[in-house]
């Protein structure tokens, strides 16, 4: 497993170096895509930030803590739908931890899921090891800075 540090008061500890830059660089209405250890995240076409140890849930709760969802059109959170379309344990937790209204989480099937994939600006690949471990963010307006005071 990757070691982590906690380098800044405030930043979840997951959210480091090149993640938390490439987060830093997506766009009102842009998608990223949070990755299983099976997708073929290398394949899609956009910048890929490895997360390996970690599972999707984790990562998906970290990055929610500096990406607000885009509230504006269809739905923010994109999960892949399984063959038999029942939603495993992951996908519930991966939903519990994007912290989305139901009414904003849509799913696609597999292959649809794959090439919506390749309009993302990023991938985060995770060592998430369940299947259909997968889902898409878009990304919403960021809002005015509130400072919180001196870090502790």
């Amino acid at each position: 497993m990757e070691e982590r540090h906690q380098v800044l008061s405030g930043i979840h500890p997951i959210l480091v170096g090149d993640l938390l830059a490439a987060l830093d660089r997506l766009g009102h209405g842009e998608e990223l895509v949070v990755a299983d250890a099976n997708f073929p995240a290398h394949g899609v076409g956009a910048p890929v930030v490895e997360t390996p140890g970690l599972s999707s849930p984790a990562v998906v709760e970290a990055i929610r803590t500096v990406f607000p969802l885009d509230e504006y059109e269809a739905e923010s959170v994109l999960l892949m739908r399984s063959e038999d379309a029942v939603r495993p344990p992951v996908q519930e937790a991966l939903v519990a931890a994007a912290s989305a209204p139901v009414d904003r989480v849509g799913e696609l099937e597999r292959f649809a899921f794959y090439e919506r994939a390749r309009g993302a600006r990023l991938v985060v690949r995770t060592g998430e090891q369940r299947p259909y471990g997968n889902l898409v963010l878009r990304k919403g307006v960021v809002g005015e800075y509130r400072p919180a005071g001196a870090a502790r």
